[in-house]
């Protein structure tokens, strides 16, 4: 084999200067930026400001690890998020804290080192943080929540009682009935003497992460109802010695025990819990009305209802780990006869009201296992005000004269009820 022979010293002196090079590509290489390879995608990034907490939820599409602690003087909350990069969604989130929530001032997000990032929330009060994560369902995908509750509770009664009493209101008319109404006991009109006071709790269903049913105009089933919520709450206090507590004043989630747990703090009479139905079919249209049943749903499409307004927990996002939780549904299953029966006579009431100012989908109060209605010792109805899913009724639902309506004859048929059953009334005396 013919070629020039190389010194042992140049081939010595060449693979010494190959390792320094690698070296000094290796040591250029751990300068540059690097990127986690396996980052989780963040989808969106949402805050829900209410008065009971802030949450904040960051969706993905990998599940996320976190670690949390506070810090003082100034109070702040610091989160460490592992398996992502900052990106633009992320950096979002500074823009979506508003100047009026309650508890975060403002937060702060960097790349704390290569696949971990650091939020820092200041603080406007002193918080006990639940960071929890949530499996994919429905629409949404890996969810990891922070929600931030006052280290001090709010007492309800005390929020109660420091709300002013709205004004007068101007009276609705009353449209004629569009299909046969399921009429109950008309006693005369007459207010309710004032003798003692009665709390109701009016609890527009779903808020916050879960938007309860959609129309087909894209409207949502949780701004609908508490807007009904507002309207039927200023009617019942026209009256005296009506005291009105909803179980959501703005758009946040409530799990359901916590809906009941509310009513129970506040000494409730009545519970009232408000929706806008949702069925396969568009053309499902009419309004009903349901209480507890102890042995089972009164139809298939009761029951079918109560499973889906059941699993709202699920969408919205409830931390299982809360022992509060654990505690509340123990006490859901404490229920009585006494409660259903009661309920059955409220129920009744409003139904041949509703029935004045649109179709029922059903001539009769249906009964079924709804988690919101187990209080045991609160007479408690669920009211399906219409079909969004029906585009005519979505119309209607979304517009402010119905919702007037509608809001009139939930009254009158709250009143109808206090009137003819007064032993009932659970109140302190006036």
């Amino acid at each position: 084999m013919s070629g020039k022979s190389v010194p042992k010293s140049e081939s010595l002196e060449h693979s010494a200067r190959r390792i320094v090079l690698q070296s000094g590509a290796t040591l250029l290489l751990s300068l540059l930026p690097v990127r986690f390879v396996n980052a989780a995608q963040i989808a969106a990034v949402r805050v829900w400001p209410a008065s009971d907490y802030t949450r904040v939820t960051l969706e993905t599409d990998s599940k996320l690890q976190s670690s949390h602690f506070l810090v003082a003087d100034p109070n702040r909350l610091v989160v460490d998020i592992e398996g992502v990069e900052l990106d633009t969604k992320l950096k979002s989130l500074v823009a979506k804290i508003q100047p009026n929530d309650p508890y975060i001032a403002q937060v702060r997000i960097g790349q704390n080192r290569p696949g971990v990032v650091r939020m820092v929330f200041d603080l406007k009060a002193d918080i006990q943080p639940q960071v929890f994560t949530l499996a994919p369902v429905g629409s949404y995908r890996h969810r990891l929540v922070f929600d931030l509750y006052p280290a001090k509770p709010i007492d309800p009664i005390a929020e109660l009682l420091k709300r002013p009493r709205p004004a007068p209101l101007p009276e609705v008319p009353t449209p004629e009935s569009t299909a046969p109404t399921a009429k109950a006991d008309a006693p005369s009109e007459s207010p309710t003497a004032i003798t003692r006071m009665i709390t109701i709790a009016l609890d527009p269903g779903h808020g916050g992460e879960d938007p309860g049913a959609v129309g087909r105009g894209g409207n949502f089933e949780k701004n609908v109802v508490l807007s009904i919520a507002h309207r039927l709450k200023a009617r019942l206090e026209q009256q005296a010695n009506v005291r009105v507590m909803l179980t959501r004043d703005g758009d946040y989630f409530v799990p359901l025990p916590v809906r009941v747990q509310k009513a129970r703090k506040v000494q409730a009479d009545l519970f009232v819990s408000i929706h806008a139905d949702a069925f396969i079919e568009p053309t499902a249209r009419g309004s009903s009305v349901f209480a507890l049943s102890e042995k089972g749903a009164s139809s298939t499409a009761a029951r079918w209802l109560a499973n889906k307004e059941n699993a709202a927990d699920l969408v919205g996002g409830v931390n299982i780990s809360n022992k509060n939780q654990q505690l509340a549904s123990v006490l859901l299953d404490l229920s009585t006869t006494a409660q259903i029966n009661d309920s059955l006579k409220l129920a009744k009431h409003v139904l041949g009201e509703i029935g004045s100012i649109n179709r029922l989908h059903k001539p009769q109060v249906e009964q079924a296992g709804f988690a919101v209605l187990k209080a045991p010792d609160i007479p408690s109805i669920l009211v399906e005000t219409a079909f969004i899913s029906n585009p005519e009724e979505e119309a209607k639902l979304t517009d402010e004269r119905y919702q007037d309506q509608m809001a009139e004859a939930l009254a009158r048929g709250i009143r109808k009820y206090l009137h003819k059953h007064p032993t009932l009334n659970r109140g302190r005396m006036t």
